[in-house]
């Protein structure tokens, strides 16, 4: 036998000042402590992105969709750039290898999951 379907309307609580929808969890919202988590890691990679020379931080935006809408390939940042995709690959790399040294990593170690 069915059950019958009840609103999301229905008024709970012994005032009936909340809804039954008031206790349904939004699995897509996002908790107020990651959206802060979140922001201070957005601002701590832009502050290290900052340390590199422009156009490695712009490769590295590129190759990673950082503040892009997706990421791009070797080949699409090197027609930006108008350079080959193994040059691109080197300075990606050479970028990649600085931001692994300890006056920058530290600042980003918080966020790694251990």
């Amino acid at each position: 036998m069915a059950k019958r379907p009840i609103s999301l309307e229905t008024p709970i609580g012994e005032e009936e000042d909340g809804r039954l929808e008031d206790l349904i969890e939004d699995k897509e919202m996002i908790s107020p402590q990651d959206a802060a988590i979140s922001s201070n890691m957005a601002k701590r990679i832009q502050k290290v992105l900052s340390t590199l020379n422009e156009r490695e931080e712009k490769i590295l935006r590129m190759r990673f969709g950082i503040g892009e809408k997706h990421d791009h390939t070797l080949d699409e940042v090197g027609q930006v750039f108008e350079l080959t995709r193994e040059r691109i690959r080197q300075i990606e790399e050479k970028a990649l290898r600085k931001l692994k040294h300890s006056s920058r990593a530290d600042k980003l170690k918080s966020f790694i999951d251990t």
